[in-house]
């Protein structure tokens, strides 16, 4: 295993798309429930417990072997929004496409084959993870933290927060993403011991599935979701 892989992986500026998503936030702007770091800190926070969870706990479940396709067919049912399951699986090509230059290999490739139009990107992240030498743990804490950095970087640009209270923001939530990843690295290993992916967390957060559909018709926006 190496923990420089786990640094290119979790950098910001590996070529994985996500710069181009807010995590709702630019919706969340709009609709006035984030104005500054105070509120930005509370929609982390529920993003984290909900969306993060979740997603830490399938990346995860697929370095530890789940099938890829169940995995992507648990992922598209937790995943209401027609918005959102598309934006999932464009960042999930988007991811491959970058990985597969980074970290070459069979596995890698039959999951391109398998899903031409994309995975879900949690379940591409842990297949990555994996294709890299990381553990479970690494891939949860890498879909964990872009779960809450993607929301505190795009908030510096919709408001111009300023960015030292952003990180600030990420700093104040690292002891409750440790408790996320622990849970979901314990989902994960549940179901790859036999539980399968009814034993992953299904956490929801039906007012940022709302400002999806909505923000997926706005004319004009920042971000693509």
């Amino acid at each position: 295993m190496s923990r420089a892989a786990l640094l290119v992986l979790a950098d910001g500026r590996f070529p994985a798309g996500g710069h181009a998503h807010s995590g709702g936030a630019e919706a969340a702007v709009k609709a006035g429930r984030i104005t500054g770091a105070a509120s930005l800190e509370e929609y982390c926070r529920g993003r984290l417990h909900t969306a993060g969870l979740v997603a830490a706990a399938f990346a995860a479940a697929a370095v530890l072997g789940l099938d890829v396709r169940e995995l992507d067919a648990a992922a598209d049912a937790r995943t209401p929004s027609a918005a959102l399951r598309g934006a999932a699986r464009r960042l999930g090509r988007q991811l491959l496409r970058a990985a597969r230059v980074a970290w070459p290999g069979a596995e890698l490739d039959a999951l391109a084959r398998e899903f031409p139009k994309g995975a879900h990107q949690p379940v591409v992240l842990g297949m990555v993870a994996r294709a890299a030498g990381l553990s479970a743990a690494d891939a949860a804490y890498c879909a964990a933290y872009e779960c809450v950095s993607g929301p505190a970087t795009a908030v510096v640009r919709l408001l111009s927060l300023d960015p030292f209270e952003a990180t600030g923001v990420l700093a104040r939530l690292a002891g409750e993403v440790d408790r996320v990843v622990d849970r979901a690295v314990e989902a994960a290993r549940a179901a790859a011991a036999g539980a399968g992916a009814d034993a992953l967390p299904a956490a929801s957060a039906p007012v940022a599935e709302i400002g999806a559909e909505w923000h997926a018709g706005w004319a004009v926006r920042l971000f693509a979701s």
